[in-house]
């Protein structure tokens, strides 16, 4: 735990893995946040260890809180994604990155083969701010059947050899799914985690997409939210990752003019 100074009568103490993200962001963007966003992500990160979902998450971005692209797309864990087509003016501090369903997408870099070898062990997740529509991040891969994906419309799977819908869906908001046994999968939107019965198969080598699909390799299905975070790794409880991931936009929100 690192001691921070604020002002003349205020320290705050930072989570290491906080503060390190904040500083990487800061060099990206070139100059300082402000100390309500400092302290949202802070917050954040100390939330995840107290809830036990910290270690799960294997790589993640707040796409919001930073003053440009560049810090936003600075990973909080794993490896930065690679920008496909997105520019400056698709990115809002306070609600995120814009897609336009037709060719901007970030590629994660990440495949669920290395950061969740155990097929029945994965989630994935993003926070859709605005303008949800056919929301979409994810990966089909056919040789594996080793498909991860949502959308913010209805269909989910996780490791699972199909799309199946959820009885809720929304495009605003977390969505997300986790596996966490080789039966079934929790489906999470609107608030409500539902469970879907679908038997696992091996995780796929492909790389996660996010605003589109990653089909064997190629890149299809863009979709045109609004997105302000993205999660994937391991098996985690998603309703404390959406307590955590809402209570961070709020902060953020509320900590820039």
């Amino acid at each position: 735990m690192s001691i921070v100074f604020i002002n003349s009568y205020q320290f705050v103490a930072f989570d290491p893995d906080a503060l390190t993200y904040i500083n990487a962001v800061e060099t990206a963007d070139g100059q300082s946040l402000e100390t309500g966003v400092r302290t949202a992500i802070n917050d954040f990160v100390l939330g995840c260890k107290s809830d036990g979902i910290w270690n799960a998450i294997k790589a993640s971005c707040i796409l919001a809180g930073a003053r440009t692209l560049t810090g936003a797309l600075v990973p909080l864990v794993g490896t930065a994604p690679t920008n496909n087509n997105f520019v400056a003016g698709d990115y809002d501090r306070k609600t995120g990155l814009q897609a336009d369903g037709t060719t901007k997408y970030l590629d994660t870099e990440e495949n669920p083969a290395v950061f969740a070898p155990n097929q029945n062990s994965i989630h994935l997740a993003t926070y859709i701010s605005a303008n949800g529509g056919t929301s979409v991040a994810g990966l089909l891969d056919t040789g594996s059947r080793g498909w991860l994906w949502i959308r913010g419309d209805t269909n989910f799977a996780a490791n699972s050899g199909n799309a199946q819908a959820s009885p809720n869906s929304s495009d605003v908001g977390l969505v997300g799914v986790s596996r966490s046994n080789s039966s079934n999968y929790v489906a999470r939107s609107q608030g409500v985690s539902n469970t879907l019965t679908a038997t696992s198969y091996s995780s796929s080598s492909l790389d996660v997409a996010i605003f589109a699909l990653n089909q064997d390799g190629s890149i299809v299905d863009y979709g045109a939210p609004r997105l302000s975070f993205y999660s994937i790794g391991e098996s985690l409880d998603l309703a404390k990752l959406d307590t955590r991931v809402s209570n961070l936009m709020t902060a953020i929100d509320a900590a820039i003019p």
